[in-house]
This record gives C-alpha cells, structure tokens and sequence, in this order.
C-alpha cells in the first residue's frame, strides 16, 4: 500500500510538471498575442494621431469657409438690398410717367376742341399766306417782265 501511495505522488507530480508546462506555453502564447495587440496598438495610435491632425486642420479651414461664406451672405444681402431699392425706384418712376401720361391725355382730351379750332385756324392762316405769296410772285413777274424790255434798250444805246 505504500507504493501505492508512492506511485499516486508519483502521478501526481508528473501532472503537476504536465500543468506547469501547458501553463507556461500557453502564457508563451498570450505573451506573443499581447506583444502582437501591442505592436498593432502603437500602428493605431501613430495613426490616430495622424487623423487627429489632418482633423484639426480641416476643421480649422471649415471654420474660416463657414466665416467666409457668412460674409459673402451678408455682402449679398446688401445686393439684394439694393435691388429691391432699385426696384422701388423703378416702380415710383413708372407711377409718375403713368401719372404724367394721364394728366397730359386729360388735358388733351379737355382741349380737343381748342386744339381742332387752332388748327383750323392755322389752316386758314397758311392758305391766306400761301395766296398773297403767290400775288406777289405775279406781281414780282410782271414787273420782271415790264423791266427787261427798258434794260435792252438801253444797253442798245452805249453800244
């Protein structure tokens, strides 16, 4: 019986050294998958840190866009400002020649009559005109044709 008991220490301290030895690959084994997470960890942080740069910066230049666009909004909003200024302007203006139109046509219209009595009397005028110009164009060719006649004689005698 004592052997026995020899032999189960035996046994005992075989698997106690198997069990040491299983356990000391295996935490082998975990240090190389830790070394290797590491290793991909400090890949990760360079990384990181990389991103985290080109992040500022592209923030940064987003920032001075946004600043830059909400001042080109405002300089356009005086634009369209002065637009509808200008529009306004446009509007009054062609309410004063509409005005203008109306009251001359008024006018017009109220004075139609005097208007056709003046011209008639224009008319009249002109004709009058035209026949005392044409009296007088006669007479102006009769005294031409009188005088002629006295001048070649006349030249006849120094001759």
């Amino acid at each position: 019986m004592i052997i026995i008991l020899y032999i189960s220490a035996a046994v005992i301290a075989i698997a106690f050294f198997y069990l040491v030895i299983s356990i000391s690959n295996t935490l082998r084994s975990v240090q190389r998958t830790l070394n290797s997470v590491a290793g991909t960890l400090e890949g990760v942080e360079k990384q990181m840190v990389g991103i985290t740069t080109e992040t500022t910066a592209l923030l940064h230049k987003t920032n001075l866009l946004a600043d830059d666009i909400q001042k080109k909004a405002e300089s356009l909003n005086t634009v369209v400002d002065s637009v509808k200024g200008v529009g306004h302007s446009i509007q009054g203006l062609n309410h004063s020649i509409q005005t203008v139109s109306k009251t001359v046509s008024d006018q017009v219209e109220s004075n139609k009559e005097t208007v056709a009595q003046v011209v008639q009397w224009s008319n009249v005028a002109l004709d009058i005109w035209d026949r005392i110009k044409v009296r007088k164009q006669q007479a102006d060719k009769e005294k031409e044709s009188i005088q002629p006649k006295e001048r070649t004689n006349r030249s006849r005698m120094y001759v």
